[in-house]
């Protein structure tokens, strides 16, 4: 399976605008520009906290997508978050487990600028 048009050719993350840019051995990355679309403050531009989850379930699913070779949906995520995400945001994300029915992976998000750690999350994903 070729991983990043796999997610390039995701309807939601396209019009988000997450862009995965890797995905190998367990480990992915991605990334989100921040625009006046995606934030929730119309005086101040702050990633809605949709878009920052988004960012983190997708590069999720990324890095397990590279150990099974195939789409993953999403069971669970929990998120928290840590600080506002006033610019462009990147995501980092380590599989802690792979089942054969359940994966686990951990996920930080990152304000691009600084790298201000912005959320953390823990996704599980259906692998069977």
């Amino acid at each position: 399976m070729d991983i990043e048009s796999f997610f390039e050719e995701m309807p939601f993350a396209d019009l988000l605008g997450v862009e995965v840019t890797e995905a190998t051995d367990g480990h992915a990355e991605g990334r989100l520009e921040m625009r006046e679309e995606l934030s929730w403050n119309a005086d101040q531009l702050m990633a809605h906290g949709g878009v920052t989850f988004t960012l983190a379930d997708t590069v999720g699913g990324a890095a397990l997508v590279s150990l099974v070779d195939q789409p993953v949906p999403t069971i669970d995520m929990r998120i928290d978050y840590l600080d506002a995400g006033t610019g462009d945001l990147y995501a980092e994300a380590d599989v802690v487990r792979c089942g054969g029915d359940v994966g686990t992976v951990d996920v930080d998000v990152y304000a691009a600028s600084d790298d201000t750690l912005i959320a953390d999350a823990r996704g599980v994903y259906k692998t069977g």
